[in-house]
C-alpha cells in the first residue's frame, strides 16, 4: 500500500514539476517574441536559456507520462 501511495505522490511531483518547465518555456518565448530578452541578457545568453527550458519540459514530460503509465498498469484487472 505504501508503495502505491509513493509512486501516486511522485507522479503528482512530476505532474507539477512539468507544468513549471512548461510555464518557463512559455516564459522564455515571449521574451523572444516580444524583444525584452534585451534588457536581460545576450542572445547566445537567451539561446542557451531556451535550450535548457525545453531539455527540462521534455525530461519532465517523459517523467509524469511515465508514472502515468505506471499508475495504469497497478489497476489493470486480474
Amino acid at each position: 500500500m505504501a508503495a502505491v501511495q509513493g509512486g501516486v505522490r511522485f507522479d503528482k511531483i512530476a505532474e507539477k514539476w512539468h507544468a513549471l518547465a512548461q510555464r518557463r518555456l512559455a516564459y522564455n518565448r515571449e521574451l523572444e517574441r516580444s524583444g525584452r530578452w534585451q534588457r536581460y541578457c545576450t542572445k547566445e545568453q537567451l539561446m542557451a536559456h531556451m535550450r535548457d527550458a525545453e531539455r527540462a519540459t521534455v525530461i519532465w514530460a517523459k517523467l509524469a507520462a511515465r508514472g502515468l503509465a505506471q499508475r495504469t498498469d497497478d489497476f489493470r484487472p486480474a
